[in-house]
């Protein structure tokens, strides 16, 4: 197996210099620039609504841009399904949780490719400023396409985050845009993006950005039903640097793009806040580097190909230092991570109405750690994936199968046995009336996460005979949307999705002393219904004023029947509400933009018994903000002034990891 997988990455670098190489490769199929072609303007119009086989939600643009909202994950909160974790302050790791199925059921794709972590799962969503992010979606499920990797049918619900792509118009050869950022907790932030079009097929965006935080804020802890409110949060700073570079090229028939992608931050670990003790000196550093690159092409008018490669690299180095509480032991840790990944998929059109899809992915990962007996393992696996698309005028169907073969490697003990496993996936869409904009959807899919390393080989608590986590995943829904011309309402938006999940040999990660080391618990089968409800209305109230109105809700009953012996049988899982939604209201006035959002998590529990002593009790959040747009010779201003937490609530997502009260940020943009 070993010798097989070492012939199969050869040709793999090949494919990567080939990816990297392509522009000069495909010269020959450019188009002719010597000459000249005049094509008449045209207009296109649409409704916002598109009709998705699989149900998604969508922030982009000027809404993404006008949210009270740091990073994705701060975004994120703002679509119904979602449980955002968050373990305080602005630089604590912030992870999502799609209709209580787990983080790493999640799979979180950066411009088309996924994000990994091999060593435990999660993806800190926190670290992604919206800076240079033009669009954010959650789709349950798989995304609405059969000509994807293999990769993107692997996951449960899948997050994917759109970079900003130059856009030049006539005459326009480079863009600048600078931001500066400051507020609360000692915020200091500016970013810069230099876009430059290089020829008529290329062009190249540079973004980068750093950010220093002190983190301190004042929060109240809760003791015996009174609260303390002297209390100041401390060890939460951060410090981090981020840099990424993206060429873009339009080729005969697709295009090519690279991104590179560099982070690197220091940060205190905040930690948990119990019986008086608020003072933690536990430090992180953490360097990320990934490149990759894809080529799409369109060879005539039945198939095309995609070709996708990256290598990643992730460092972290996690400190303890000693103190003198001897209840706490010194820890120095260094971990890295290596990751290699290649892609092939196809699709050929056998008619209008029938398409087919054949992708095949392999991916290479290690890890290295400075821990005595480490197991250092290697894991190879690779993904096939077969999926057919039917799409008539009133009814559409996609179904795929995919298969995982997993193999293992360690230096240490011994390997978790061989995984062989398929998958498959059932999505429609029935379209009834022509006339009206009223869609039904469906899905069935069935699919597995393997267990981490950190679950397989982490010293005294991996097992290597752990068994992976399936999701079993039963939606039903409808779409509904409906324009006005007679009324200052102009268009409104519905969709609602009732779902039912099923989650076997479920592992949940969950913290213990800090946030960096985790304990897991196999909670063995759990049972999940819910419903999810988005509604979106467009206002057009004057000449002068618009409006945009943004409402979601989730209902879930997310309940362990694991052990029918124990007292919690049947009880709602650990951090899961029954209740929650979010409300997204914006009105512009001339050059004026205000922007009001709130945000609500009702009553739930810290443990997996439903008792008194570990009920958690509902937050809610209100956040506002006043921008000013103008302009200044040949630049465009944008000044901004935001209130976070308004009411200045006292809550926590986590337990004993308490959040900021009422804060506040201004931000200048200015682009030439």
């Amino acid at each position: 197996m070993k010798h097989f997988m070492h012939q199969l990455m050869q040709p793999g670098v090949y494919l990567f210099v080939l990816l990297i190489s392509s522009p000069v490769l495909l010269q020959a199929q450019k188009v002719d620039t010597t000459k000249v072609y005049k094509i008449k303007e045209v207009v296109v119009t649409g409704k916002r609504i598109i009709r998705e086989i699989i149900p998604v939600q969508t922030l982009s643009g000027k809404e993404l841009e006008r949210l009270n909202s740091h990073s994705v994950a701060d975004a994120l909160r703002y679509f119904s399904g979602i449980q955002l974790k968050d373990y305080g302050g602005i630089g604590g790791l912030k992870t999502v949780n799609v209709r209580s199925m787990g983080t790493n059921h999640t799979g979180v794709f950066y411009d088309g490719i996924q994000l990994g972590n091999a060593q435990n799962g999660q993806i800190d969503l926190g670290r992604f400023s919206l800076d240079n992010i033009e669009e954010i979606s959650l789709y349950n499920g798989q995304k609405s396409a059969i000509f994807q990797p293999a990769k993107d049918f692997g996951s449960s619900g899948s997050i994917y985050i759109i970079s900003k792509h130059p856009y030049f118009r006539e005459g326009e050869k480079t863009h600048l845009r600078a931001t500066f950022k400051t507020g609360s907790f000692g915020v200091v932030n500016p970013s810069f993006t230099w876009e430059e079009k290089l020829s008529k097929t290329l062009s190249n965006s540079l973004n980068t950005e750093w950010m220093h935080a002190t983190g301190r804020y004042k929060f109240r802890y809760k003791k015996k039903d009174s609260y303390d409110t002297t209390a100041i949060r401390k060890n939460a700073d951060i410090t981090y640097w981020r840099i990424e570079d993206g060429l873009n090229k339009q080729i005969h028939g697709g295009s090519w793009n690279t991104k590179f992608y560099l982070y690197s931050s220091e940060r205190g670990l905040p930690g948990f806040i119990v019986r008086g003790k608020f003072l933690h000196e536990d430090r992180q550093w953490d360097k990320d580097l990934f490149i990759q690159s894809s080529l799409k092409k369109s060879i005539n008018s039945r198939y095309s190909f995609l070709l996708n490669a990256k290598y990643a690299y992730d460092y972290t180095h996690y400190l303890t230092p000693f103190k003198n509480d001897q209840s706490t032991m010194y820890i120095n840790n260094t971990y890295r991570q290596h990751e290699f990944y290649f892609s092939f998929a196809n699709q050929y059109s056998f008619f209008p109405f029938w398409s087919a899809a054949l992708s095949s992915d392999l991916q290479w990962n290690k890890l290295d750690a400075n821990l005595r007996n480490f197991a250092y393992p290697i894991r190879y696996t690779t993904l096939v994936a077969a999926a057919t698309s039917l799409q008539f005028d009133q009814f559409k169907m996609q179904a795929s199968l995919l298969s995982t073969f997993v193999h293992e490697i360690v230096q240490v003990d011994s390997a978790a046995p061989d995984k062989k496993k398929f998958t498959p996936a059932v999505f429609f869409s029935y379209h009834p009336w022509s006339k009206k904009d009223f869609n039904f959807r469906g899905f069935y899919k069935r699919i597995f996460r393997m267990p981490t390393f950190n679950d397989l080989y982490y010293t005294f608590i991996g097992n290597t005979q752990l068994k992976p986590e399936y999701t079993t995943q039963y939606d039903l829904g409808m779409t509904y949307g409906k324009d006005f011309t007679t009324s200052s309402l102009r268009r409104i938006e519905l969709q609602i999705d009732g779902y039912y999940n099923q989650v076997s040999n479920k592992i949940v990660a969950m913290p213990t002393s800090n946030f960096f080391r985790w304990t897991m618990i196999n909670l063995g089968y759990v049972e999940i219904r819910g419903i999810d409800a988005a509604l979106q209305s467009a206002w057009n109230l004057s000449s002068n004023i618009t409006a945009n109105a943004r409402l979601s809700y989730t209902y879930q009953k997310a309940q362990d029947f694991t052990d029918p012996t124990k007292d919690y049988y049947g009880d709602q899982i650990p951090y899961i509400p029954w209740n929650s939604g979010s409300a997204i209201i914006n009105g512009t006035y001339k050059s004026w933009d205000l922007n009001y959002s709130y945000i609500y998590t009702g009553k739930r529990y810290n443990e997996s018994a439903n008792t008194i002593a570990n009920y958690t009790p509902p937050w809610y959040t209100s956040d506002l903000s006043l921008a000013k747009r103008f302009k200044w010779r040949t630049s465009h201003i944008r000044i901004t002034a935001e209130v976070n937490n308004l009411f200045n609530q006292s809550y926590e997502v986590v337990l004993s990891y308490p959040m900021p009260g009422r804060n506040y940020k201004f931000i200048l943009n200015i682009s030439i």
